[in-house]
């Protein structure tokens, strides 16, 4: 009998769709030419690049002239932290940032604080994820020159109030950057509403190819480029640009935007499901992350008395893929950032485990996970020398 196979880790990667792979194909072997290029292969391939930028900036209601094509989400990370950074030196040396962002933010900042002397505030977060908005009206100063926040939380998919916060962010002066790479697409985001001057987007999580992405940038908003060498992207983002990951990209947008209300109520019945079976089966677990604030596939639980490495490898022996935490940390031994920011000890933080709901999950999915996830932590439990010495205590 096969080992069944079940992905539950939509938020580290989606698999291509079949429609997104058809899109591309052609642009691999028929319309193969460099968009830089006068003759008709190279007009082909800036027609396909120019309908691209419309599908995705039509995904977050911006206008085709503010998407620029990257190779994914931490490069548009990168680009519009240190991009803003050099560009408004003169003005200030101060960024706010909260401290659970994804490391292509949290790294970057870094990089400036150490190598360049810039001064870098991170915010606190609440209990559930969210930003403490006081914090940031207490810190934010006029030599701040960017006001970085997540969109919504990779790990426990908290959304973030990024309105009120660019209005807040602007009141001051500052550019403000968003890294929407797990809410573009996935929920509605509208760049004109939430009044941003930078997003980071990623096709790979809305069911495109990896290796692209896009920054959005404001009109009249100037930074520095990150990568010299060509005049592609208006000049602001030198190299040839990859044309069948651009097309997979603008058709994996035009797809999520038809696909958004469903897409959103689906999941998040799935979700309901599990969230709901897991606390009832299994006690001793708690739900990290906002409760209704979250992206509609999100789940991440703790389970007390053990650790989520023993919690992945028997969910694998079953054929379910979860995770730990964020797949870019997944090799780290260290407990998550994030979870730790939200107010959680080490032992409830190391038994985490982050099952994530996509476009093909279904409900037999689900009830799979709920009869395999309760034996698995209960044998885990079973091993676990904290657990008895709790449960002699309970005895007493």
């Amino acid at each position: 009998m096969e080992k069944r196979r079940l992905y539950m880790d939509y938020s580290a990667t989606t698999p291509v769709k079949k429609e997104v792979l058809d899109e591309m194909m052609p642009y691999l072997t028929d319309y193969f030419g460099n968009a830089s290029s006068f003759h008709l292969f190279g007009r082909e391939a800036k027609t396909a690049l120019d309908k691209s930028r419309k599908q995705v900036a039509s995904l977050v209601n911006a206008d085709p002239s503010e998407i620029y094509f990257t190779n994914g989400g931490s490069e548009s990370d990168n680009w519009a932290i240190e991009g803003t950074a050099f560009a408004r030196k003169n003005k200030g040396n101060h960024i706010i940032t909260s401290k659970i962002e994804h490391h292509a933010i949290l790294h970057t900042c870094e990089y400036l604080q150490k190598v360049h002397g810039f001064e870098v505030t991170y915010l606190d977060v609440d209990e559930n994820g969210k930003v403490d908005l006081e914090q940031l009206k207490r810190e934010i100063k006029d030599t701040t020159i960017l006001v970085s926040i997540m969109y919504a939380n990779n790990e426990i998919g908290t959304i973030q109030p990024i309105k009120e916060i660019a209005k807040i962010a602007h009141e001051h002066g500052a550019l403000m950057h968003t890294d929407a790479v797990q809410a573009a697409g996935n929920i509605p985001v509208d760049v004109k509403d939430i009044d941003v001057d930078l997003m980071s987007m990623s096709s790979h999580k809305i069911y495109g190819p990896k290796g692209i992405g896009s920054l959005y940038m404001k009109k009249g908003v100037r930074i520095h480029n990150l990568i010299h060498g060509g005049a592609q992207e208006k000049r602001k983002r030198a190299g040839t640009e990859n044309i069948p990951s651009i097309v997979g990209y603008g058709k994996a947008a035009e797809i999520a935007k038809e696909n958004m209300e469903h897409h959103i109520s689906e999941l998040t019945r799935l979700r309901e499901k599990l969230i709901e079976g897991v606390l009832e089966k299994i006690p001793h677990t708690i739900l990290n992350g906002h409760r209704t604030d979250r992206l509609p596939g999100n789940t991440n639980f703790s389970f007390e008395f053990i650790e989520g490495e023993g919690i992945l490898l028997l969910l694998d022996q079953v054929g379910i893929a979860g995770s730990s935490g964020s797949a870019c940390t997944s090799g780290s031994l260290d407990p998550s950032h994030v979870l730790m920011a939200i107010g959680l000890t080490h032992e409830w933080a190391h038994g985490s485990l982050r099952l994530t709901v996509g476009d093909f999950t279904t409900e037999d999915d689900i009830d799979y996970i709920l009869e395999n996830l309760p034996k698995i932590i209960e044998r885990l439990r079973g091993l676990s020398p904290l657990y008895q010495t709790y449960l002699k205590e309970q005895n007493k």
